[in-house]
């Protein structure tokens, strides 16, 4: 990172404010996260362990078939020896795209089907949660939701959310300070349909975007206008579903009538 950032600092204070958060939304409750063995999902349960303790957190593993890199979600639980369980979204996920695709006459977008899993495991983590007494973990961080990649009621979701203000680079710097495995904190996050990594999907890096984010430098003029373009394109998905605001007119009467009283005094 080009600027300095105190990892053990910001550590310390984001496992304070996890106890917190439960301290006040489910002094009993458990931390319930769902594990892919990468960096963020890494860090929040390691986080979640030292606020919590290991008896408290719960990881929940969801491949989608045949996944070879589960192996590192296997590890991440066994390193920090909590309890977890393995449920594998294939066959939902077949089973909804089929029926969706017979509906439509054939068609199921590409899209779809890069978002229906992360939805998946949204719901089977939100279930989970509802069977083991839990709150469930968002995984994000503030590095890919600046430029909107996540996917809506996927990713995104959660009842608390210790990264959601730290870019990629502070969670690794943060997941070396919580003394993690090399391999989990350096785990190349690949889109698990094409096959492609984040930073190839994104066309440029972490490193940079991050840069630009905290000092609003850089150098890579077209990078700059893809963070630019994609930041604007998805800002909606960060915002608060807009609702129709309705004042009956009962209540609108007895406003009026408030204020004709206190002008009269």
């Amino acid at each position: 990172m080009d600027y300095y950032f105190n990892a053990k600092k910001v550590k310390d204070d984001c496992v304070q404010w996890i106890r917190n958060y439960f301290k006040e939304n489910g002094p009993m409750c458990n931390a319930v996260i769902g594990i892919s063995g990468g960096k963020d999902s890494s860090v929040v349960a390691a986080l979640c362990v030292e606020a919590l303790g290991k008896d408290r957190v719960i990881g929940i593993m969801m491949p989608q078939g045949k996944q070879a890199d589960i192996v590192y979600s296997v590890m991440l639980c066994e390193f920090l020896g909590i309890d977890n369980f393995c449920l594998n979204i294939e066959d939902a996920f077949k089973s909804i795209k089929h029926q969706v695709r017979n509906s439509l006459n054939g068609h199921f977008s590409q899209q779809s089907a890069i978002n229906m899993p992360p939805r998946l495991r949204t719901v089977v983590v939100r279930t989970y949660c509802q069977n083991l007494n839990g709150r469930m973990a968002n995984t994000s961080n503030l590095s890919e939701d600046y430029v909107g990649y996540f996917t809506i009621d996927g990713d995104d979701r959660g009842d608390f959310a210790p990264l959601a203000n730290l870019t990629v680079g502070e969670v690794k710097a943060i997941g070396r300070e919580l003394g993690l495995p090399k391999e989990l904190i350096e785990k190349t996050p690949i889109d698990g349909l094409c096959g492609k990594t984040d930073e190839e999907n994104l066309g440029f890096t972490y490193d940079v975007l991050d840069r630009y984010i905290r000092t609003g430098e850089i150098d890579d003029l077209e990078a700059k206008k893809k963070i630019d373009y994609l930041h604007e394109k998805n800002a909606f998905k960060l915002k608060e579903m807009p609702k129709f605001k309705y004042v009956s007119d009962e209540f609108t009467k007895a406003v009026e009538r408030t204020v004709e009283e206190l002008l009269r005094r």
